[in-house]
């Protein structure tokens, strides 16, 4: 009798074993992840990010070793396209939706998410936008939230010492650049030393102010060209924003993220980056040190997208697209153990802790229906930053963000035309013609 209950119980666990899931066999046996990770170190709660996420996910997790490459800006980008050449992808990559991550989705790299979420029963706990279909067709990246990539700051403590007020059209922004300057300040800063920066954050809002929300499937239907009106006027914008000084020529030689001080210090009446840039001028939660002051982002600063534009055929719109977040490698085998953790990383990710956690830190707003914002900004006592920024997205519609709906081979041009734009070492009719080129040929391909 005992030595039949013993080969029951040796069968059951050998049954056990068989079908044991891709989270049990985690369990049993230690698994290296390489992750690609994109991370400004620089920037305050940076190092936090790493003990609050990372070590956080390790120690909770012991049979799941991390090996994690931290980079960022273009260094990121040109590591990921070497990966992706190479055959040799981390087996978790932070991820765009489209454009910056473009080889990935079209040359299938990296899995489908979907059947992940709806298998854990968690599919419909993130908003709709999240996981809907990207650039190539399925779910490629499970995402932060959605970004605006226009955010202008205004300072209120030099336009109060210049007597000046809140722009409301382009015109006004504009004429305020002489008493600016008498005064020994500057109008917009930014800073364009890298190419993506002028069209992903003010570039792509103008282009949809001028084309439409929809401007980017008339393109594809050929029922726009780049040479049409509503793109040339695009590019004369900018080019005439560098002429009368509202955006200085020498934003061309800043590295981004460094005019952020300057515009903290009162040098400039404005600042223009993405919403992400929000959590650079919080509370580092290790030192306490800000560039802005609780006090500060009370009473002086405010968070508008640019204002209105002459001749534009939509008003209050931004240029936005669904957040970056993480991606998993086509070539872990389905089912196996690394497969489980894998998905078990980018769930913990974008799961509520993290997501609050980047919530409180001013990094990202949730992708996560679950995540009540207002009542985490008063149990946190978040900062004001934090709040107007929550406010700040109720106020406008979305229109498409260049990088994030054209291939490299034509924004890249784009990005080069608005730089010599801005040095004045070409016009906006001949980089209208480049552009234009590149699109066909882009097309013909």
């Amino acid at each position: 009798m005992k030595k039949t209950v013993t080969l029951i119980l040796i069968a059951l666990l050998s049954v056990g074993m068989l079908f044991a899931s891709p989270a049990q066999e985690v369990a049993s046996e230690e698994v290296t992840l390489r992750v690609l990770n994109y991370i400004d170190l620089s920037e305050p709660n940076s190092a936090n990010e790493i003990a609050m996420i990372w070590d956080k996910f390790q120690a909770e997790n012991p049979g799941i070793k991390i090996e994690r490459e931290d980079l960022f800006d273009e260094a990121f980008h040109q590591k990921t396209e070497a990966y992706a050449a190479s055959g040799n992808l981390p087996d978790v990559m932070y991820m765009w939706p489209g454009g910056r991550s473009t080889t990935l989705q079209e040359n299938r790299l990296v899995k489908d998410l979907t059947p992940f979420l709806i298998a854990d029963g968690i599919y419909d706990d993130y908003t709709e936008a999240a996981v809907a279909p990207q650039t190539c067709g399925y779910l490629a990246e499970l995402p932060n939230g959605i970004t605006t990539t226009n955010l202008m700051y205004v300072n209120k403590t030099v336009l109060n010492d210049c007597g000046l007020s809140i722009p409301k059209t382009y015109a006004e922004l504009k004429a305020m650049v002489p008493v600016l300057k008498a005064k020994g300040y500057g109008c917009v800063g930014m800073d364009n030393k890298s190419e993506w920066v002028m069209q992903s954050c003010l570039f792509s809002l103008v282009v949809g102010r001028f084309g439409g929300a929809d401007w980017a499937n008339e393109l594809k239907a050929g029922t726009k060209q780049f040479t049409d009106a509503w793109f040339v006027n695009s590019l004369a914008l900018i080019a005439d924003m560098y002429e009368s000084g509202v955006i200085n020529r020498n934003t061309l030689e800043i590295d981004y993220g460094s005019g952020r001080g300057e515009f903290a210090n009162n040098r400039c009446a404005f600042y223009i980056d993405g919403d992400w840039s929000t959590a650079a001028f919080q509370e580092d939660l290790t030192t306490g040190n800000a560039l802005l002051s609780r006090e500060r982002q009370a009473n002086d600063i405010e968070l508008m997208a640019f204002p209105a534009i002459e001749g534009e055929v939509v008003s209050n719109t931004n240029s936005g697209v669904v957040g970056t977040g993480w991606g998993m490698n086509a070539e872990i085998p389905a089912g196996s153990a690394k497969e489980a953790a894998a998905w078990k990383l980018i769930k913990f990710l974008e799961g509520e802790y993290a997501q609050t956690y980047r919530l409180t830190t001013g990094a990202s707003f949730p992708s996560l229906k679950t995540i009540d914002v207002a009542k985490v900004l008063v149990d946190n006592n978040l900062e004001p930053l934090v709040g107007k920024r929550a406010e700040y997205y109720t106020k406008y519609t979305l229109t498409p963000v260049i990088d994030g709906v054209l291939h490299s081979d034509v924004y890249n041009v784009i990005n080069r035309v608005l730089a010599e734009i801005g040095l004045g070492s070409t016009t906006v009719d001949k980089g209208v013609q480049e552009i234009q080129k590149a699109w066909v040929a882009y097309q013909a391909k």
